[in-house]
């Protein structure tokens, strides 16, 4: 059995390692040890806090070592847990000599203050004092600041990571990883402000058990053990001593630890390559200072052997960085005058083509840059989640990026490299549009809403309350530039639809319904049809939300044709409900533009079985200018725009108006839900049909 397979109470092994570890430590508190399990926590402990020592400095960034704070707490609790058990022996046992506590506590007692009580007692409380007044109160210090600082920055980092998103940058994985890096910066800061106080407190509590190991071991051997002051003295003191020190040191190299983790800055190498690279990475500065010293080591009263001798040491040092440096850059190899020349131009150094770019001048760069306060990119990205709600179709990520080489206010967006719409933002104003009931008019130059094509006028920043009390919907240059944006992308949507797109779009409904996309491509229709009969739903504005029901439908009908045409109309059939609800939002009575019985039998007769490609150039300006008319007519009533006719001519007068009435929505009678009646409130009739 493998040692991932060993199971303990339904729970892996390697998660029951931390609550035992934790279990122990408590209960160390309260059980008696032996002097040889003493040593033996004593060296952990030490080893522990080399370990944590050695892992800060070689972290190259806070996150790194996230669990940090959660390390700290667990190696207080340890050092308090083991003062306790030493100070059980010591009381119980301190009287039978100075090894009472074990070995450990002995050597620190005798060999590092050489058994003198005075020194070892000046040496712990300077350590006390470095360790609680110097470093635990900076580490403190820095971690408080750099946890408020991080939460003021968190939006303004999220909104980066948005940015990068919306630009292109980086995909969703990427982004979400940098979300969940930003929300433990935050959560490690904050743990390191609280854990803190953790050493602070064990270096109050390390003074405290250190009284009580000394006035209690006193009162001991004088009380119980019938031993003299000075006897008594020597014994508990020394021993005391011992465990302060073998404690007070392992706290130390902690709070060294959590000290170089806080002040520690996010970078690609460790801390002693960084070291290395900045102080000493430039020979002048050694020159300086090894000039510096070598003038003091001339000086008459001063060392001049260690003077001069690390003058020197920095001088060589010096040299040998100065030698080295120009080896290390110039790494580009001469080339013979005879060598062959290398290709100047691969199929690589082509620029990929964007599929959608928005270009800005150099003054309306703060209105995309979210460091900057710009909402640009938080607008164009709110208009791609409604798009995708809406219709069905995420639109490809769009890259922001500016251009010098329009004027400082224009800017222009791209469809794969072609300019498709631009425009120009006047500086200092906003766009209030004319929503049809406005008291009064406002001065200024005439605008467009983008997106709806509503008249507008652009007023001068500070005028906004005004506009808003007449009745005007005022738009930011940040609200015009995305809607400009959402304007672009719902026009050329059908364009937008790639076979990438097509591609993601099965996988998300083959997790679902994997046997439903089998049935349909590859084995009857070939992705490219599959793109086209998308394309066609989307350039008339239906939305393909309902995967499941126009796939269904390509699947029963697939086997039977494979003209796009007719499963076009067959999947609108089967989507009619949702195409009806959204172009009469929810009415049970619909209102629509009829074609009459005589445009109807011409259209049919000029056509024949080729289609709309035999009809004259005279009918088709007789039956635009009929469209328009009846438009007018209909949305004089207050009527939607839509045409209702036979399956038959539904395809082909949907495109034949398309282009010049984009607003009109061709239905046919198989589209129309049983529930639903139909009202003829207009006619299209082209004039001389009989």
């Amino acid at each position: 059995m493998s040692a991932q397979g060993v199971m303990l109470l339904g729970m892996p092994l390697n998660r029951l390692a931390v609550p035992t570890l934790v279990l122990l430590i408590l209960a160390m508190m309260v059980l008696p040890l032996p002097t040889f399990m003493l040593d033996v926590l004593f060296t952990l402990n030490i080893a522990l806090a080399m370990i944590v020592l050695l892992v800060s400095l070689n972290a190259r960034r806070p996150l790194d070592f996230s669990v940090f704070p959660t390390v700290l707490l667990l190696t207080t609790l340890l050092r308090l847990s083991l003062n306790v058990a030493s100070t059980r022996i010591i009381l119980m046992q301190g009287h039978t000599g100075p090894d009472a506590a074990g070995k450990v506590i002995e050597s620190f007692g005798n060999f590092l203050v050489g058994g003198n009580i005075a020194v070892g007692f000046v040496v712990f409380v300077i350590l006390v004092i470095i360790n609680f007044v110097v470093i635990t109160k900076g580490a403190g210090r820095i971690a408080e600041v750099a946890a408020r600082f991080t939460l003021d920055s968190m939006p303004g980092k999220q909104l980066a990571v948005d940015a990068d998103l919306q630009a292109g940058f980086i995909n969703e994985a990427e982004a979400r990883a940098r979300r969940a890096d930003i929300g433990r910066e935050s959560d490690f800061y904050g743990a390191m402000d609280g854990a803190s106080k953790f050493v602070r407190g064990d270096a109050v509590a390390g003074m405290i058990i250190l009284g009580v190991n000394l006035i209690g071991g006193v009162a001991v051997g004088l009380l119980q053990h019938d031993l003299g002051i000075s006897q008594a003295l020597g014994r508990y003191a020394l021993l005391t001593v011992g465990d302060g020190l073998v404690t007070q040191i392992p706290a130390l190299i902690i709070s060294t630890a959590a000290g170089i983790v806080v002040s520690r800055a996010s970078s690609e190498q460790d801390l002693s390559r960084e070291f290395s690279t900045q102080v000493f990475g430039r020979p002048q500065t050694l020159f300086v200072a090894s000039a510096v010293l070598g003038v003091l080591g001339l000086i008459p009263g001063t060392p001049h052997l260690a003077f001069l001798t690390i003058a020197a040491v920095l001088g060589g040092l010096g040299l040998w960085l100065g030698r080295r440096r120009p080896r290390v850059l110039d790494v580009e190899p001469e080339v013979e005058e005879d060598a062959p020349a290398p290709l100047d131009v691969t199929w690589d150094d082509i620029p990929p083509v964007d599929v959608l770019a928005l270009e800005v001048g150099y003054r309306l760069i703060p209105l995309v840059d979210r460091n900057q306060g710009g909402a640009a990119l938080a607008r164009i990205t709110e208009a791609r989640r409604r798009f995708a709600a809406d219709m069905g179709l995420v639109v490809p990520l769009i890259r922001v990026r500016d251009n010098l080489e329009l004027k400082p206010n224009h800017y222009r967006i791209t469809l794969k490299g072609v300019d498709v719409a631009h425009g120009e933002m006047p500086a200092n104003h906003a766009l209030a549009v004319d929503m049809g009931d406005v008291l009064g008019r406002l001065e200024g130059a005439s605008g467009v809403d983008p997106l709806t094509g509503l008249a507008g006028v652009w007023i001068e920043t500070g005028r906004e309350e005004e506009a808003e009390l007449r009745g005007f919907v005022v738009l930011q240059p940040q609200d015009v530039i995305a809607r400009q944006v959402e304007a672009v992308f719902r026009q050329h949507a059908p364009e937008l639809l790639g076979r990438t797109e097509v591609q993601q779009l099965l996988d998300t409904l083959a997790r679902t319904h994997p046997g439903l996309v089998e049935d349909v491509t590859p084995r009857h229709l070939p992705l490219t049809t599959v793109q086209a009969i998308l394309q066609q739903l989307i350039a008339e504005n239906v939305s393909i939300r309902d995967t499941r029901t126009l796939f269904e439908t390509l699947a029963a009908r697939a086997p039977k044709t494979q003209a796009v045409d007719e499963l076009v109309e067959s999947v609108r059939a089967a989507l009619g409900r949702s195409i009806v609800d959204r172009l009469f939002e929810g009415s049970n009575s619909l209102d629509v533009i009829g074609l009459s019985a005589a445009t109807e039998t011409r259209l049919l007769a000029e056509m024949g079985d080729e289609g709309e490609a035999l009809l004259s150039p005279a009918t088709l300006e007789a039956l635009n200018e009929a469209a328009e008319r009846a438009l007018a007519e209909q949305e004089a009533a207050g009527h939607p725009p839509v045409l209702l006719t036979s399956p038959g001519l539904r395809a082909i007068l949907s495109r034949l108006l398309r282009r010049h009435l984009p607003r009109l929505s061709v239905l046919a009678y198989a589209e129309v839900p049983a529930d639903k009646m139909v009202r003829m409130t207009t006619e299209l009739a082209i004039e001389g049909a009989a």
